[in-house]
């Protein structure tokens, strides 16, 4: 069989070398096309060159096509699927350095929080540009796979206001799993779950191994114990001790989603290990990106080296797409956690919220299971994000800074930390930074401008409670000047 796949953002070479490879492990996929579209046409040759590499080396009669005309990539695509950071690293690196001078400390900042809440308000415009784009020029009934965070928020839009079929896919699930087993002592084969809530909020609300049901005594007692996770997920195990159920997501993304970790500089210290920035390091994930900013020029080679090998070697990942495609084109049914509108799929979380459940994939696409309740904390800190995620894609569609000066103010985390008037002066100051990537805010800004000149919001001399590698927010800004 043969259909067009389409990776927006394609410049990412290692995912999107990922997502293809997987793609091309399916007998029946072989002939299909992939084409390849990005801002930044050198880093689309060189992920053209790679996926060509494979192409050639297993002799395979896929086409591979590159451009840097979104529209063109997308004309008659069946499924397209999104990996875009929108403002790159330099909108990134206000998104953590703004807060910070109000008191708040984040890891991540890519899914709620501020710099989360900023990071929608670059992303929704484009995310509805694509739709706009399949719902004109690719094949009817199209299947958009969004990949891109802050994933409720971008997953949101396209649902609600882009008109198209939409599923949101993320990894997190997978990866808690395998800690999961690791702590139970099985194999990643021998344990089943079902995972529910809302992304990067989702909870392994029953667990067997080996067809056991696990307590969540059991788990815990695992946890504390383990050598390597008892000193690097201290809120996950925390969260498990006082909710009865683990989180799927890591200890720095956890502990920038809830009100009680990351408030005080001289507290956040004991839940935070810095072994590896993703275990709660201050702005870790700037950090480690602006350090490899340019790991796809150095690690170009290796790419192709791996590309020259034949795909018998490569074995298939956990990343949802391909299944999903597989299952639709194949009808090998899947079962996987997806994100998609709730409509009663969990009974405790609004309706109009996009959560992450488990479903099933067939030829008549992505079924959810209906009918699952969560334990009530667990719902009850959902509920707080979906709230926030609403006021954000709001705030996203109506260019109104005062709703999303709302947003913000709503988020648990902001909310323990800052007074409504920091939260205003905050946002006035983000949205002037990122006026570039804001289209949909243009209007505000002079205002904003303003209010900042004749602020009288003192903001603090601190540059986060857990940073492994100190630098300034200057520092930081030098170094990711000019980078898109």
């Amino acid at each position: 069989m043969s259909f067009k796949v389409t990776v927006i953002g394609a410049g990412s070479i290692g995912f999107t070398k990922t997502l293809i490879s997987d793609l091309l492990k399916v007998p029946e996929f072989v002939d299909c096309e992939f084409a390849l579209t990005d801002i930044n046409p050198h880093n689309l040759d060189m992920v053209k060159q790679v996926i060509e590499t494979i192409v050639s080396v297993n002799r395979l009669p896929a086409k591979v096509t590159a451009t840097t005309d979104r529209r063109a990539a997308i004309s008659g695509a069946r499924y397209i699927m999104s990996c875009v950071r929108v403002g790159g690293l330099e909108a990134f690196s206000t998104d953590i350095a703004i807060p910070l001078k109000y008191g708040v400390d984040q890891c991540v900042g890519d899914t709620i929080c501020a710099g989360g809440i900023l990071y929608g308000q670059r992303n929704i415009p484009v995310i509805l540009d694509f739709c706009k784009d399949i719902r004109e020029v690719a094949e009817p009934g199209a299947l958009f796979l969004n990949y891109a965070n802050p994933m409720a928020m971008n997953t949101w839009a396209a649902d609600m206001y882009g008109g198209v079929n939409v599923v949101g896919l993320c990894h997190g699930v997978q990866h808690g799993a395998h800690q999961i087993a690791n702590v139970l002592g099985v194999t990643d084969d021998e344990l089943d779950y079902v995972c529910s809530g809302i992304n990067h909020q989702t909870w392994y609300i029953d667990i067997r191994a080996r067809g056991r049901k696990i307590e969540t005594d059991e788990l815990l007692d695992g946890f504390e114990k383990h050598p390597v996770y008892s000193k690097q997920e201290k809120v996950r195990i925390d969260v498990l001790k006082r909710f009865g159920v683990y989180s799927t997501e890591s200890n720095g993304h956890l502990s920038e989603y809830l009100p009680w970790y990351r408030k005080r500089p001289d507290e956040i210290g004991r839940w935070i290990d810095m072994s590896d920035w993703i275990h709660g390091e201050t702005g870790g994930y700037l950090r480690y990106s602006t350090e490899r900013r340019n790991w796809f020029e150095t690690d170009f080679p290796m790419f192709k080296e791996q590309a020259n090998k034949p795909l018998s070697d490569y074995k298939r990942t956990s990343e949802h797409a391909s299944y999903i495609i597989e299952a639709m084109e194949t009808g090998r049914v899947y079962r996987g956690h997806f994100n998609r509108r709730n409509n009663g799929i969990i009974t405790n979380l609004p309706d109009d919220a996009i959560i992450e459940s488990p479903g099933y994939v067939d030829r008549f696409g992505i079924n959810m299971i209906e009918g699952v309740t969560l334990p009530t904390a667990c719902a009850a800190t959902c509920s707080v994000s979906v709230s926030v995620q609403r006021l954000s894609v709001e705030a996203a569609m109506t260019g109104n800074i005062d709703t999303l000066k709302l947003a913000v103010l709503h988020d648990p985390l902001v909310g323990a930390i800052c007074t409504p008037d920091e939260v205003w002066a905050m946002v006035d100051e983000m949205v002037v930074a990122q006026a570039q990537w804001l289209p949909q805010y243009a209007d505000a800004v002079p205002a904003a401008k303003e209010r900042i000149a004749k602020s009288t919001v003192k903001t603090r001399d601190w540059d986060g409670a857990a940073r492994k590698r100190v630098r300034s927010v200057e520092e930081l800004r030098e170094v990711v000047g000019g980078h898109h």
